[in-house]
């Protein structure tokens, strides 16, 4: 009688910040909530071919004015660089049609961690919008380890927004249904939230927060490839495990 084969789990690591990137081995979910991967997964589902992901204002702008992308995406401290076409808003980017186009996205914290994640094997851009799609993306394959790194603020300090949504991911993919509303509620409880309704912050919308806290919005994960030297997302849709 032939002896029935253990299914083995992934060993789920979960890291922080800019370190954490550059610790990261196997799969790998880099994940910014507030606002990078959000900001990405709307202006995919929007349109956008890809989304190159760089660490630099002058290296984005140097990319598009060589015709390596038609928009430029993101901020630096939080604002629109000068120059670029658009902030790190979902909300802004939410009416806004990508269709066939390529963005150049920098940011303090998501992108950075992209391009610090020398380590993984597969990799990708996650938050919470993204995060039943990408927890499926990542089990794909069976890989021995999967790493979710939290970026935070500008990658040197936690946030709980990141945190939490990396806990949300160890639990689905641990194979449980996680608590949206929960997850919901202990971010609107700490302290990062206030930014979104601060009149002296106009780059951070309350429709931003909205946003970003509806859960499962999309079906899709952001896959993320080495494309002409630069770390590039596109879209990905794994399948229900059956």
């Amino acid at each position: 009688m032939a002896r029935s084969v253990p299914e083995i789990h992934p060993k789920i690591r979960i890291e922080s910040l800019l370190d954490g990137a550059r610790r990261a081995t196997g799969v790998v979910a880099i994940i910014d909530v507030f606002r990078a991967f959000t900001t990405a997964a709307v202006a995919l589902a929007n349109g956008a071919d890809k989304i190159v992901m760089v660490s630099g204002v002058a290296e984005a702008l140097a990319m598009r004015a060589h015709g390596r992308g038609q928009v430029c995406m993101g901020e630096t401290r939080g604002q629109i660089p000068p120059g670029f076409d658009h902030g790190n808003s979902p909300f802004e980017v939410s009416s806004v049609d990508f269709t066939g186009k390529t963005i150049i996205q920098r940011t303090s914290a998501g992108t950075q961690g992209i391009v610090a994640a020398v380590g993984a094997d597969r990799l990708y851009a996650a938050s919470l919008v993204t995060a039943a799609a990408t927890a499926r993306a990542l089990r794909a394959g069976k890989p021995p380890v999967i790493s979710l790194v939290a970026m935070g603020d500008n990658g040197v300090q936690r946030t709980d927004e990141d945190e939490i949504c990396a806990l949300h991911l160890r639990h689905l993919l641990d194979g449980r249904n996680g608590a949206p509303d929960a997850v919901r509620q202990m971010i609107l409880a700490g302290g990062d939230v206030a930014r979104f309704h601060d009149p002296a912050r106009p780059d951070s919308h309350p429709a931003d927060l909205a946003i970003a806290l509806d859960i499962g919005r999309y079906d899709f994960a952001i896959r993320v490839r080495m494309e002409y030297g630069h770390p590039t997302g596109r879209i990905e849709r794994a399948p229900f495990a059956s």
